[in-house]
């Protein structure tokens, strides 16, 4: 019996190395002589460089940049095992997960450390990139992050504009003169779950403000201000960022990076399951664990769960997802090899209670549901 476990983070609750561990003494609970192989994942988001470092027996370079609201934060980026390639997490110098709710402005928040980041790996030598831009406490169109590296933002009287999406509707000239010129010697490879485009309704200001704290008519803003954005980039460079997909991930970070980077985009949870050469692990194997906190419609638009299932749909392994909370429809994962869903919640209690309990919830469940998937197995 051999099982492959590939969890995402349950977010705000516990790890994906975490989940993979207490998942795997589910395992072990039902079944002490089963194979395990413990691959946990990232689709892009926060966790992902420590994934990405684990699987490849890298490293992690620190430093100091400034965070969401132009303060300094500790932060770094990861090194890959052929101490080649940098991963870039935004979250880590960007992230939502670094201000208190109480904090949360998109009209304020800045990409910039983000782009100090990039900054401290090019002054490493480093070359080769992998972006990770899930997390986001952002809605600046990467403008910061442009910032940082060098590109000027001005306004009509010819200074430099703030920090923050509400300052981009400043913007009458953009110079990429002191645009840092290493970055043309660099590949930059984007990771993300998100094909949102730049502006309008399914844009990043309206489907992803409202949870970095944005209001209503704070939406609105937003949204005029990236469609600004947007003309000018597309002035000067002919990209047309306004309904390219993938461009409004990450508040617009997703659409700089696209229009002055030399990079591509692909979904996250499939540049995570190449470095972890998940196709390989799935010889033999009788059935995949996945799962993450939160599973419901949007899993099936290239979430964890997701890009896992379809992995093992392809050499014929079942998968089975577990989660803390299971939303409303579903249904679409079962046609990619997903055999069942499973909250771990075992009896009423608290969000509070159940993110503290996480790792015990996860390993009774998968007991369970090894006991019961492979009773014909061990009874016959």
């Amino acid at each position: 019996m051999k099982i492959v476990i590939a969890p995402d983070s349950f977010k705000g609750s516990v790890s994906a190395i975490d989940a993979a561990l207490a998942i795997e003494k589910g395992v072990k609970n039902a079944f002490p002589n089963a194979k395990t192989v413990m691959l946990p994942v990232a689709d892009g988001g926060e966790g992902t460089l420590e994934t990405l470092v684990t699987v490849t027996d890298g490293q992690k370079v620190h430093t100091k940049v400034k965070g969401p609201h132009g303060k300094e934060v500790n932060a770094y980026f990861g090194v890959l095992g052929d101490q080649s390639t940098c991963v870039i997490e935004m979250a880590v110098a960007s992230g939502l997960n670094l201000i208190e709710e109480s904090e949360r402005n998109p009209l304020l928040t800045t990409t910039y450390g983000t782009g100090e980041l990039i900054n401290a790996a090019l002054d490493k030598g480093y070359r080769n990139f992998v972006l990770a831009i899930g997390g986001s406490a952002t809605n600046d169109g990467g403008v910061g992050m442009l910032q940082a590296l060098g590109m000027q933002f001005k306004d009509k009287d010819g200074n430099e504009i703030g920090y923050g999406g509400g300052e981009l509707g400043k913007i009458h000239h953009i110079s990429t003169e002191h645009f840092d010129q290493r970055i043309k010697e660099s590949t930059f490879l984007i990771a993300s779950d998100v094909e949102n485009p730049l502006v309008g309704e399914q844009g990043a200001s309206y489907v992803f403000g409202p949870q970095k704290g944005a209001t209503d008519e704070m939406v609105k803003v937003l949204d005029q201000n990236l469609l600004h954005y947007a003309n000018l980039v597309e002035d000067i460079t002919g990209v047309r960022l306004h309904d390219m997909p993938g461009a409004g991930a990450a508040g617009g970070i997703g659409g700089s990076f696209l229009a002055f980077f030399p990079s591509d985009m692909k979904r996250g949870i499939e540049v995570v399951l190449e470095y972890a050469k998940f196709d390989e692990s799935l010889n033999d194997a009788d059935l995949v664990i996945t799962g993450e906190g939160k599973v419901d419609f949007q899993t099936a638009y290239g979430k964890t769960p997701m890009g896992v299932s379809q992995a093992a749909q392809k050499k014929g392994i079942p998968t089975i997802i577990l989660a803390g909370s299971v939303g409303e429809n579903i249904q679409n994962l079962y046609q990619y090899g997903v055999v069942g869903i499973f909250s771990i919640i075992n009896q009423p209690m608290s969000l509070d209670e159940a993110m503290k309990e996480a790792e015990s919830l996860l390993e009774t469940s998968v007991e369970q549901i090894c006991r019961t998937y492979f009773w014909n197995q061990v009874n016959q």
